[in-house]
């Protein structure tokens, strides 16, 4: 597991700035979305191409977070990375420009629809009445990218606890595009996975410094359960 302690200076820049760390005190659990993005094949089996080994270790994690976003009367979304042939053509920056074509043909084939890389990894507790979203960029929120937007609005959801991998790439993406948005994201420190911890902890700084919040899974089930009034069954208990 990554640490969770919020480098030094992004603390001194968050009280310069405001005068305390934490930006969001309080969350309405009913107008809350856990977003879990990619946790995937792909990116969660051993020997896989974008293989995120610490990304196993969140699972127990956002499996308690999700548990209490269903009591609390908040959402799961399970957002996946899905890229089709159409891809290639209109994301030729990753597709030609940053990755060699061998690379590039694996990543297509464990990303293509219905592939085994593409599946959500079985560990995580899923829900039938929960929401699914496929993107086909790093952000989920970039226009064009996936209909979260749309399914957040559908269910009067204005705050997003990003969870994930790659906690650099695609979960900050996705987590700096909603604050664009005027959606609320907050990252969960121990709930996003990373190839290294200082990769990790530059995200997590920089989120709690400009572009919303950063909480540790207890503290973030604490403000779901202080959101409600009382406390809640979670998946731990």
């Amino acid at each position: 597991m990554h640490p969770t302690d919020i480098p030094q200076y992004a603390v001194d820049n968050a009280l310069k700035r405001r005068g305390t760390v934490h930006t969001i005190t309080n969350v309405n659990p009913a107008k809350t979305a856990l977003v879990v993005i990619d946790m995937q094949n792909v990116f969660m089996k051993e020997g896989a191409p974008a293989e995120v080994p610490v990304a196993r270790e969140i699972v127990p994690n956002i499996n308690r977070l999700a548990q209490v976003i269903r009591n609390t009367g908040g959402k799961v979304i399970w957002v996946q990375m899905t890229h089709t042939e159409e891809n290639t053509e209109s994301w030729t920056v990753f597709y030609k420009d940053l990755n060699p074509p061998e690379r590039a043909s694996i990543m297509l084939s464990w990303m293509s629809p219905g592939s085994e890389g593409q599946a959500l990894w079985p560990d995580l507790d899923t829900r039938e009445d929960d929401l699914y979203v496929e993107k086909n960029r790093y952000s989920a929120f970039m226009q064009g990218s996936s209909n979260i937007v749309e399914v957040m609005e559908a269910h009067g959801l204005d705050t997003a606890i990003i969870t994930g991998t790659v906690t650099n790439v695609c979960c900050e993406s996705s987590a700096r595009d909603a604050m664009m948005l005027n959606i609320m994201p907050i990252m969960v420190s121990d709930g996003n996975a990373a190839s290294t911890d200082d990769e990790h902890l530059a995200t997590m700084a920089s989120m709690i410094r400009a572009f919303g919040d950063v909480y540790t899974t207890d503290e973030m089930i604490s403000l779901m359960e202080a959101g409600t009034g009382a406390k809640v069954q979670n998946a731990a208990e």
